[in-house]
């Protein structure tokens, strides 16, 4: 992703995307939606499960239904 963030040789182009985008700041916008989802699947394949399922067993809305760990 740092090396695909190095546009460098599009700033100098006059091509617009849709008539009114110049194409680096469109290059920029898909850039930031692709980082958006590179982060949701790190967290979605990465977070830590285990860790999140023991603090929530020990949270005092879990203590008041009787939910003993």
């Amino acid at each position: 992703m740092f090396l695909a963030h190095q546009d460098f040789w599009w700033w100098d182009d006059a091509t617009m995307v849709l008539g009114f985008l110049p194409v680096g700041l469109a290059f920029h916008a898909l850039f930031s939606i692709g980082c958006a989802a590179l982060g949701w699947l790190a967290i979605k394949m990465a977070w830590p499960r285990e860790i999140e399922a023991f603090a929530e067993a020990d949270t005092p809305a879990s203590r008041e239904k009787g939910d003993d760990a």
